[in-house]
């Protein structure tokens, strides 16, 4: 049996060893406590350190934004940022990224601020490297805030109606909270062809259980959370693609899982004629659905337009809420750009004008 042959059955088994232990420890609950998205393939360093520099080009930008319950309530709103670079200050297989989360939600507009740095390095698992292996680490702090203001309590009611003038003899100790993050994962990928691939990583975040508490219980800790992703590209035509994806999460009694698939329409593919140039066209739509189990549906769609991807999702709301709700969940944006090509290598010596 040839090397070729060898590698690939080696990589099919451990995928399908993968998903295989996934199924066997998932629990049909949903919701998470962590900051998270819908479009979790286009958050890349929220969904795991290892995707630190793990992306075709030289430098990523990415922005996120979700609205959802504007219906019910105050309306929950998360917005997110990062920045990463491949081969980061010249060295090879090394990636470097920052992210910056923000959330907040209800009547209490309690907020959540974290702030990340993150770090990995890429193994080559086969000669040509259409197999790798990516460790990641990542660390910064969350802030987070409460205020009690607009808050209202039981003995604020005067016998016939809430009476704001009525003071509330509630005392907090605390509005806020400030706690370091630690988190870290492992990203596999496989290359098989251009449009033929897998990619599967596994993340554990929250590894120090930072404490949680408004009012001083140092028992009441922030869960470990574990993520677990898998995602495919296999072409179904000369221009049509499809892109499955899977994330479960688990963290404290909660657990979520997402399964869907996009499909891509090939517009316009002339990359390999620019070989030698910083010009890149490529175009492609997209459209898709995933389902979130005992919670919601999306639905998506999105565009690559050269160094441009633009996303936009909205979940359908199908749980216990959904009277209340009549199943409008909310938007999502997500936006990425790529910097394909590296900087000109520095020059080692200087060039003196022809007159010296």
């Amino acid at each position: 049996m040839n090397y070729k042959v060898t590698t690939y059955l080696l990589s099919f088994r451990a995928g399908i060893l993968s998903i295989s232990i996934l199924l066997s420890i998932i629990s049909f609950s949903s919701n998470a406590q962590d900051i998270h998205f819908s479009q979790f393939m286009q958050s890349p360093l929220n969904l795991n350190p290892a995707q630190t520099g793990n992306f075709d080009g030289a430098y990523r930008f990415v922005g996120n934004a979700r609205r959802q319950w504007s219906s019910i309530t105050i309306p929950y709103q998360t917005f997110g940022v990062s920045a990463d670079a491949k081969n980061f200050l010249r060295k090879k297989n090394t990636g470097a990224g920052i992210s910056l989360y923000h959330d907040k939600t209800g009547d209490s507009h309690f907020s959540t601020f974290q702030l990340n740095l993150a770090g990995s390095y890429t193994f080559k698992l086969s000669r040509n490297a259409s197999q790798f292996l990516t460790l990641g680490v990542q660390g910064g702090f969350t802030q987070r805030r409460i205020d009690y203001s607009n808050l209202t309590f039981d003995n604020q009611y005067n016998g016939f109606y809430y009476d704001p003038n009525i003071p509330s003899t509630e005392i907090f100790e605390n509005e806020g909270r400030f706690y370091p993050n630690l988190n870290t994962g492992i990203n596999w990928v496989r290359i098989y062809q251009d449009r033929k691939r897998i990619s599967s990583g596994i993340a554990l975040f929250n590894m120090t259980r930072p404490k949680q508490s408004f009012f001083g219980n140092d028992q009441i800790r922030l869960d470990r959370r574990i993520s677990y992703n898998i995602s495919a590209q296999y072409p179904l035509s000369n221009r049509i693609d499809l892109l499955p994806s899977l994330l479960f999460m688990a963290q404290g009694k909660f657990s979520e899982l997402i399964l869907g698939s996009s499909v891509k329409y090939i517009l316009e593919d002339n990359r390999s004629k620019y070989k030698n140039s910083s010009v890149h066209h490529y175009r492609a739509v997209y459209v898709g659905g995933w389902a979130r189990t005992r919670d919601a549906g999306y639905i998506s769609i999105g565009m690559d337009y050269d160094e441009w991807f633009f996303g936009l999702s909205y979940d359908i709301n199908l749980s216990n809420l959904k009277p209340a709700s009549q199943g409008r969940g909310g938007f999502e944006l997500a936006i990425i750009y790529i910097i394909r090509d590296r900087l000109p290598p520095r020059l080692k010596y200087k060039v003196c004008p022809d007159f010296m």
